[in-house]
């Protein structure tokens, strides 16, 4: 498996390409949450996969990201999309680097797991803190909309075994509302396919990709929510 920390810092652009190939997840946050004129902080912003699509409904945006070469592929595409009304800031998801009740909505894709896998001693107090700082960011009436994957290359919900436990504690512990969707890739060339795929994700599923010559690839994503 592929080292997504070094990707994040060393191949931020390539990430960008293979994320591109996704739909656009706006209407499935608007169906949460309408965006229009709220302030927004999109958390682990990432190459501004959020970010950019909701800058145009919101009165401002903050992108946050553990990852500055990240952060400047979404600064480039927000400001060459004529957007005046978002920052973006290096940032620990524990320790916002926001005021108290300073935003409407907090939205996370794919972001959050990287501290609540079981694998890790520490993944039960990571979420906690995650937790309360979102709440502690968020005005009265606020949401939480949590983006995070259901598996890669399979057309119904294939939930990595190490994240099973935060799902959980999602639902459980911390009352979100949950559903899946659907995340699937578009790719442009068979070729193309079986690079991105392999440069993210396992060459199991890379070598799948390149037998099949696959330019569709399913995918499933989890959203969990929460109204405060």
């Amino acid at each position: 498996m592929p080292d997504h920390f070094a990707i994040y810092e060393e191949e931020a652009a390539r990430y960008h390409e293979l994320i591109a190939k996704q739909p656009s997840v706006l209407d499935w946050i608007e169906e949460i949450r309408p965006i229009r004129g709220l302030d927004v902080v999109d958390l682990g912003a990432g190459s501004g996969r959020l970010t950019a699509v909701l800058a145009d409904q919101a009165n401002s945006i903050i992108a946050l990201d553990a990852y500055e070469p990240m952060l400047h592929i979404a600064a480039e595409r927000l400001g060459s999309a004529g957007h005046t009304n978002w920052s973006t800031q290096v940032a620990d998801h524990r320790e916002l680097p926001l005021e108290g009740h300073s935003a409407d909505v907090i939205v996370s894709g794919w972001s959050i797991c990287y501290l609540c896998s079981d694998e890790l001693p520490d993944w039960e107090t990571n979420i906690r803190q995650v937790m309360s700082e979102m709440k502690r960011v968020l005005r009265d009436n606020g949401t939480i909309i949590i983006f995070e994957t259901m598996g890669t290359g399979f057309e119904t919900p294939h939930p990595p075994s190490f994240l099973k436990k935060y799902y959980a504690a999602l639902e459980h512990d911390y009352g979100f509302s949950h559903k899946w969707i659907r995340t699937d890739y578009e790719f442009d060339s068979a070729e193309q396919a079986e690079q991105l795929t392999r440069f993210f994700f396992s060459d199991e599923l890379a070598d799948r990709v390149a037998r099949d010559k696959l330019v569709h690839l399913p995918e499933c994503a989890g959203i969990w929510w929460l109204h405060l």
